[in-house]
């Protein structure tokens, strides 16, 4: 069974290298509408999926960590990135160009790896991520599965490559959570790459038994 979770925010980019020269050589913005579908085959003690409101709390901080903020690719001109985060106090630098397609896979690598490592203690089953869908606009959306996130031609995204300003994380609820993403990150691919069993690490996180819709 699938559910959807549905999260806003406004953000702006240049998308160098696309074939829409406005796009690529201007900054411009979008109002994105991003969906989380996770996928399970039992349901937990309140015969959910998963409880919309547990997705309120990390969850939410770091979709809501794009909101009114500069997407930047540590690959574009160094002068324009350095201006960028001189003049936004929000600002997120990414390894792969912040179009639709790439968003995706960043949202999909963060949340996968925020879910993979928290604590479930309400009966969930094998709850996952089953894909990230990023709406641009109205009429266009890119979206992510799980092949697509770890797919080498399309770039490697490694979250350790990703910086947040330090008045995004200041915003969060747990100024530490991208730090502790990244060290599980990290446990992750290196045992991915020795071939050894992945080694699960709980993150705890108070997981109300309420019934708590959107």
């Amino acid at each position: 069974m699938l559910i959807r979770k549905l999260f806003r925010f406004e953000n702006t980019h240049r998308v160098r290298g696309c074939s829409t020269r406005r796009c690529s050589h201007s900054i411009h913005g979008h109002s994105y509408k991003t969906e989380l579908l996770l996928e399970a085959h039992a349901l937990d003690n309140g015969q959910m999926v998963y409880d919309f409101g547990l997705l309120k709390n990390n969850v939410r901080d770091l979709i809501d960590a794009f909101d009114h903020a500069v997407s930047l690719w540590s690959g574009d001109d160094p002068d324009y990135l350095a201006t960028m985060r001189k003049h936004s106090e929000r600002w997120i630098l990414l390894p792969v160009s912040p179009s639709a397609e790439q968003l995706s896979r960043i949202l999909f690598r963060l949340v996968d790896t925020l879910l993979r490592h928290t604590a479930m203690a309400n009966g969930e089953a094998d709850v996952q991520l089953h894909s990230v869908i990023v709406h641009e606009t109205e009429s266009g959306y890119a979206q992510c599965f799980r092949e697509d996130a770890c797919n080498p031609r399309m770039g490697l995204i490694e979250l350790s490559d990703i910086a947040f300003s330090a008045t995004i994380t200041r915003s969060w609820q747990d100024i530490e959570l991208f730090e502790n993403l990244k060290q599980y990150d990290r446990i992750f691919l290196r045992q991915s790459r020795n071939h050894d069993p992945e080694k699960k690490i709980l993150m705890t996180r108070n997981i109300s038994k309420t019934c708590t819709e959107s």
